[in-house]
């Protein structure tokens, strides 16, 4: 099943940077369209089913979020 995401290129330096505008998805490369194609390539793995062969770790971290 095909389905249609909106992107989103820009230049940041020699590379190009693709991002996924509804999902937190992005990737790179060195022309647009490299950029996008890495995107779609991407994409695709990110919907594609978990295949963990033992459970991953769930790990608790603290990140300071305001003015000390």
């Amino acid at each position: 099943m095909k389905r249609p995401f909106a992107a989103t290129v820009w230049r940041e330096g020699t590379w190009y940077v693709s991002q996924c505008l509804e999902l937190d998805v992005a990737s790179q490369g060195e022309t647009e369209e490299e950029a996008l194609s890495n995107l779609k390539e991407a994409l695709e793995l990110h919907f594609e089913p978990p295949q963990a062969t033992r459970p991953p770790e769930v790990r608790m971290i603290e990140a300071e979020v305001g003015a000390a």
